[in-house]
């Protein structure tokens, strides 16, 4: 049985510029948060690393919570509260106990927002499989990255992640407490021919994994971790409209 056909999004990128920027732009931020002179400048460094919306912000964020200055502390809390990341709530639960009033406040605010966060209702619930590298030539840590973000991605359109090697019995309780739908995902990274990336995301039904179909995102001109980077996020919107992803049954 043939599949309809879905939507192809071709991301065009404009040689060695934006994403190379985007990259360089994380790093430079974490740079000004660790090694600015005035605190004024490391405090905006670590707002703007909150707006990345990216994982990798969790870390130098986490050590912006010891800078000397008051000021950049609350600036930090904040930031990892607008980052919405759950991996940064073991780093804000153990400043909960702040010198500093306004920081404290800043802290238990943080902490707040982000158990808010996790406790949102679901949409969908998704088993995620290993992201592939079918190019075999990503290094193992870009792919343990991307992956990572794919998750963050997932779970701020409203995912549920099933637990791993989850029985198809269990899944089926699951869903029928929940009221979601659940997806298999397969992602995965392939090389294009004259360069450049290509995701694609392979959608199942779950349990039963009866094939829903794929997405593909495409970028090039840029060095592979600034292409993944930018698609991502496509790949899992457009992936999120195609399968019509919802929490009705």
């Amino acid at each position: 049985m043939r599949l309809p056909a879905l939507p192809l999004l071709v991301l065009l990128v404009v040689p060695g510029v934006t994403l190379a920027q985007g990259d360089t732009r994380l790093a430079f931020l974490g740079r000004q948060l660790t090694q600015g002179k005035d605190p004024r400048s490391r405090s905006q460094a670590a707002l703007v690393l909150g707006a990345t919306e990216d994982p990798e912000a969790v870390t130098p964020l986490c050590g912006g919570l010891k800078d000397p200055s008051e000021l950049v502390r609350a600036a930090v809390a904040k930031s990892l509260a607008k980052l919405q990341e759950s991996s940064a709530l073991p780093c804000l639960e153990a400043h909960k106990a702040e010198a500093d009033a306004t920081v404290q406040a800043a802290v238990r605010e943080a902490v707040s927002a982000l158990k808010e966060y996790q406790a949102r209702p679901p949409r969908f619930y998704v088993s995620l499989e290993g992201m592939k590298d079918l190019t075999r030539a990503l290094p193992a840590e870009l792919v343990k990255a991307t992956e990572a973000r794919l998750r963050s991605r997932l779970i701020r359109r409203g995912a549920l992640l099933a637990p791993a090697k989850e029985s198809k019995a269990a899944a089926k309780g699951a869903l029928k407490k929940l009221g979601l739908h659940g997806y298999r995902i397969t992602p995965e990274v392939h090389a294009m021919e004259g360069g450049g990336l290509r995701v694609a995301i392979v959608c199942l039904s779950y349990p039963d994994l009866s094939l829903l179909g794929q997405v593909d995102v495409k970028a090039a001109g840029a060095q592979p971790a600034d292409l993944l980077k930018a698609l991502v996020p496509r790949a899992v919107e457009e992936a999120a409209e195609t399968f019509e992803w919802s929490n009705e049954t």
